[in-house]
């Protein structure tokens, strides 16, 4: 019977291709081994090592190439996402790491996290209360927004730092959405990417945000915005269509 490969297997592969080879002695390599992508060898000093077969190099070549595909998908959908804030006149910024204040059952339980926005923008005005930030989590992969959904501290991190917290969903290779918005948690908005457009499926709750915390200026302040290139001819606010 073959053993189903997930996501630890391939890592493992990796970490063996870049090690020297000496053995885990785990589960892991043993399902490895029997899939015939590891084979024990020995060093030149008879101690056991373990190396990747000629499959095992080609199923990490294919896992290395999927994994590019995904990225320059998830690349490509966060820069959908900026063109369209731009277009709205907002200040925006990719690869920011925030502070944010996580709520506990009480004050004294809340602490602190660090997180990371695919897209963080704020409205270009000098009035505090008129900010308006607005955090855009991206997901091309429907495993990897299922995992991200579970986590209500990253999800409750970005409802802090952001008035606005929307999912950005892509398709899949059959050109749906990876997601339906009932999927997706309540206090987010939800758009998905069909046609080469942005469709809101459902908006976002909005929160006011009377002043940004001095934390989140720090991290603005010591990274620049996005500037905007060759944008689109102004659309609507959002450069969007209308969603059902």
């Amino acid at each position: 019977m073959p053993i189903p490969l997930k996501r630890v297997h391939t890592q493992r592969l990796r970490e063996v291709y870049r090690s020297a080879g000496w053995p885990y002695q785990d589960g892991v390599e043993v399902e490895l081994l029997a899939a015939g992508l590891l084979r024990r060898t020995n060093s030149d000093a008879g101690h056991p090592l373990i190396a990747l077969t000629d499959a095992g190099i080609t199923h990490l070549a294919q896992a290395t190439q999927g994994n590019r595909q995904a990225r320059s998908a998830h690349e490509a959908l966060v820069d959908k996402v900026v063109q369209a804030m731009l277009r709205d006149g907002r200040l925006v910024w990719t690869g920011l790491n925030l502070r944010a204040k996580v709520p506990g059952e009480s004050e004294e339980q809340s602490r602190w996290k660090m997180c990371q926005p695919d897209v963080f923008s704020i409205r270009n005005s000098s009035r505090q209360e008129y900010l308006e930030p607005i955090v855009h989590e991206i997901k091309v992969s429907r495993a990897d927004l299922l995992g991200d959904i579970k986590r209500l501290d990253k999800r409750s991190a970005y409802l802090d730092v952001g008035g606005q917290c929307w999912y950005v969903l892509g398709c899949d290779r059959s050109g749906y959405p990876i997601a339906k918005a009932n999927e997706i948690p309540l206090e987010c908005g939800v758009m998905v990417l069909q046609n080469s457009q942005l469709e809101v499926l459902r908006m976002a709750p909005k929160r006011m945000v009377s002043q940004l915390p001095f934390a989140v200026w720090m991290a603005l302040a010591k990274a620049t915005p996005v500037r905007g290139t060759e944008l689109e001819p102004c659309q609507d606010a959002l450069g969007l269509t209308g969603g059902g």
